[in-house]
């Protein structure tokens, strides 16, 4: 064999070597911004050996379910509160690896341009979870529309509601589905996440806001049994790299904040 065959064979030998150690680490992810964050980091975990496979879901069950049942290795999507809410309801013991990022939650509505015309009587639509809708109803609260009997209440409903002078009528719905019905009601109290996947821009659109100092920070998550695995702790590093913040404020303008 020649020179010039030996180091192709050798080439293609290291190829395969590196091809057949690359680890596959498979994370559940909603669209927007969290699977394209995902993708943007793929390359970068491709040159450390990490084989990232992003499954994307449009609700906030299955990708919960999915880790716990060991059908994928992680997700991201979510926020602490939903985490401790979803672990206490199921049963589950998800754990949180690193937080990525915080998602301004909003008002929204097709109908008034400002929470000052909401009339008496309007619907107003909220998550049907309970970290969610607790989250749109400490909104309200500070956006002065109503009161709620523990104004720090993370999971209110709204027969927490202490005060209600406009006597708002509340609706719990899905959240997936509130942009899809934002033309049905007065105002939706809509995930940003949702928001960005339905053309809003929650920095413009919103007609209320919450501001950066939000604790709602969307964190990776995965099981105590493979939370400290290497090719996890080198995908929380990517997600926390000098060029995911970069990729972030320029790719979200601010509908979608940094929290590293």
């Amino acid at each position: 064999m020649n020179l010039k065959k030996s180091m192709a064979v050798l080439a293609a030998a290291a190829t395969f070597s590196v091809a057949a150690s690359a680890e596959e680490l498979s994370v559940a992810a909603t669209p927007v911004p969290h699977a394209e964050i995902l993708e943007f980091v793929k390359p970068a975990l491709a040159e450390q050996g990490v084989e990232l496979d992003v499954k994307v879901f449009t609700d906030y069950i299955q990708p919960n379910i999915q880790v716990d049942q060991k059908r994928m290795d992680a997700n991201f999507f979510q926020h602490q509160p939903y985490l401790d809410e979803f672990n206490a309801g199921r049963g589950t013991e998800l754990v949180t690896v690193t937080g990525v990022h915080v998602e301004p939650f909003g008002a929204y509505s097709s109908k008034i341009d400002s929470l000052e015309k909401l009339e008496d009587g309007a619907v107003v639509a909220i998550p049907n979870d309970p970290t969610n809708g607790g989250r749109a109803l400490l909104l309200l609260q500070k956006a002065g529309l109503i009161t709620l009997e523990d104004s720090s209440k993370i999971t209110a409903t709204p027969r927490d509601i202490a005060d209600n002078p406009k006597d708002l009528d509340f609706k719990e719905l899905e959240a997936a589905t509130l942009p899809r019905i934002l033309n049905q009601v007065d105002v939706a109290l809509i995930n940003t996440n949702y928001a960005l996947e339905a053309g809003l821009n929650p920095t413009e659109d919103a007609l209320v806001i919450e501001g950066s100092d939000s604790p709602y920070v969307n964190i990776l998550v995965a099981r105590p049994d493979n939370k400290d695995s290497e090719a996890m702790k080198k995908l929380a590093a990517a997600l926390n790299s000098d060029e995911v913040k970069a990729f972030i404020m320029d790719s979200y303008e601010g509908a979608v904040v940094p929290a590293f």
